[in-house]
C-alpha cells in the first residue's frame, strides 16, 4: 500500500483541485497559473533527462514543444471544428472528449520523431557542439512553421478554443486542467521509473563516462535515441496542452527564449534531480507571475536572482539529490520497494 501512496495522494489532490475549480472557488487567472505550472513541470522534467541524467547539453526544447503544439492543434481543429482551410469537421465535436488524449499523444509522437534530428548527431558530438545542433533544430522548426501559410505562417494558428468548448458542451468541467494533471503525473511517474530502473542507469552511466559505459556493455547509441525521443515527445505533449490553454499559438512563442526558460528551471532545481525539476518549475512560474507587474524590468530581476543562486548554491535547489535523499523518512512512504 505504501508503494502507491504517492499515486493516491496525487489522485486525491487532482480530484480536489478539479472540484474546487468546478465550484468556481478559484479565479480563471489562478487556474491559468496552475495550468502553466503543470506545463513547466513536464518541460523541466523532460529536459532534465537529457541535460541532467544523461549529461548532454540541449538548448532547443522549445522546438519540440512547437512540433507537438502544432500537430495536436491541427488534428483537433481539423477533426472536431469547421475551419476555412480544413473544411467541415470530420467527426462530431463531442467525440473530442474521448479522442483529445489521442491527438495529444500524436503530437508527442511527432515531436519524438523530430527528436531524432538531435539523437543521431549526438552519436558523434557532445557539449557545445550538440548545443549548437539543438539550437539549429529549434530554428528549423520555427522557420518551417512560419513559412506554412495553410496553418497561419508567422500570424499563428487558432481554433483550439472551439475544441475545448465542444468538450465542455458534453460535460462542463475544466478539461484542459484535467489533462494537464493527468499528463503531469504520468510524466513524473514515467521518468522516475526510468531513471530508477536498471535500464535507466545506462543513461546515468553515459553522463559519468560514455567510453566506460560502452566497455561495460551499455548500448550508448540506443540509450541516446530513447532518451532524446522520450524527452522530445514529452515536450510535444506539453506543447499540445499549452496550445489548448491559450487557444492560439504563434511561432514567435517557441524561440530560444522559451528554451532558455526551460533550461533555467532545470539548473535551478538541480541537474539529475526529478524532485528539483518539479520544485523549480513551481517556484519559477510563481516568480514570473509575482514579478509580472514589473513588466520588462522583471527580466532584469529574474536573472539577478539566478546569478545570486549560482553564486550561493551553484548545484541548484537539490543538486543531484531527490527529496527522499534530503528527508530520508519519506522513503518509507514514497520510495519504491527497490529504493527502500
Amino acid at each position: 500500500m505504501r508503494r502507491y501512496l504517492g499515486f493516491w495522494l496525487y489522485a486525491i489532490f487532482s480530484l480536489v483541485l478539479l472540484w474546487i475549480c468546478q465550484a468556481r472557488w478559484l479565479t480563471p487567472y489562478v487556474q491559468l497559473v496552475l495550468m502553466f505550472i503543470g506545463i513547466n513541470i513536464i518541460l523541466s522534467s523532460s529536459l532534465n533527462l537529457i541535460n541532467g541524467y544523461m549529461g548532454e547539453f540541449s538548448c532547443g526544447h522549445a522546438g519540440f514543444m512547437a512540433v507537438g503544439a502544432y500537430v495536436a492543434s491541427i488534428l483537433n481543429v481539423g477533426l472536431f471544428t469547421s475551419h476555412k482551410v480544413f473544411g467541415p469537421p470530420l467527426l462530431s465535436p463531442s467525440t473530442a472528449v474521448y479522442l483529445f488524449p489521442a491527438t495529444l499523444l500524436a503530437g508527442g509522437v511527432a515531436a519524438a520523431l523530430a527528436g531524432l534530428l538531435v539523437a543521431f548527431p549526438s552519436f558523434r558530438t557532445r557539449g557545445d557542439y550538440l548545443a549548437i545542433i539543438t539550437l539549429a533544430v529549434n530554428y528549423i522548426v520555427k522557420s518551417a512553421v512560419e513559412n506554412i501559410q495553410a496553418i497561419g505562417g508567422a500570424r499563428g494558428f487558432m481554433g483550439m478554443r472551439k475544441v475545448v468548448e465542444g468538450m465542455e458542451a458534453v460535460w462542463n468541467i475544466p478539461w484542459v486542467l484535467l489533462w494537464i494533471l493527468v499528463f503531469t503525473g504520468l510524466t513524473v511517474w514515467v521518468l522516475h521509473r526510468l531513471v530508477s530502473s536498471s535500464y535507466g542507469k545506462g543513461i546515468v552511466a553515459i553522463r559519468d563516462d560514455e567510453i566506460a559505459a560502452e566497455i561495460m556493455g551499455v548500448n550508448t547509441r540506443r540509450m541516446k535515441v530513447v532518451a532524446f525521443m522520450l524527452s522530445s515527445g514529452l515536450a510535444g505533449v506539453a506543447g499540445g496542452l499549452f496550445a489548448h490553454i491559450l487557444g492560439y499559438i504563434n511561432p514567435g512563442t517557441f524561440t530560444i527564449m522559451k528554451s532558455t526558460e526551460v533550461m533555467v528551471m532545470v539548473y535551478l532545481g538541480g541537474m539529475g534531480s526529478l524532485s528539483g525539476s518539479v520544485l523549480s518549475a513551481v517556484a519559477f512560474t510563481l516568480i514570473l507571475e509575482l514579478l509580472r507587474p514589473l513588466q520588462v524590468i522583471k527580466w532584469v530581476v529574474i536573472p539577478l536572482l539566478l546569478i545570486l543562486l549560482m553564486l550561493l548554491r551553484p548545484e541548484g535547489i537539490l543538486g543531484n539529490r531527490e527529496l527522499t535523499d534530503v528527508f530520508p523518512r519519506l522513503r518509507r512512504w514514497f520510495a519504491t520497494e527497490k529504493e527502500a
